[in-house]
């Protein structure tokens, strides 16, 4: 991923979705990778969400407390269309 923003936006997504449906195997699985990222490529060590107007990601890089912000109709897009077509995403518990 070559931006923060593109790999927080990512990360809040499916984030957003693992909570809605913490049986959903692949959204954890999903979200843990994406976690990864953040950890690994951008150095992010803490992340903290609030939903106010928008979401708020409060992280941690290089020692340095930062946030982001994203209108809660984009991250939430992927969620709705779940629940919208819930047969063409289907949960696969372990």
């Amino acid at each position: 991923m070559k931006s923060l923003q593109d790999a927080l936006y990512n990360w809040l997504t499916i984030y957003v979705v693992a909570e809605a449906r913490p049986d959903d195997i692949a959204a954890q699985e999903t979200v843990a990778f994406f976690r990864e990222i953040l950890k690994h490529d951008f150095n992010i060590t803490k992340v903290e969400v609030k939903k106010e107007d928008m979401y708020i990601v409060a992280y941690e890089r290089d020692g340095e407390q930062k946030s982001a912000r994203f209108p809660m109709e984009l991250i939430e897009a992927m969620l709705r269309q779940i629940e919208e077509a819930p047969e063409k995403y289907r949960n696969y518990p372990s």
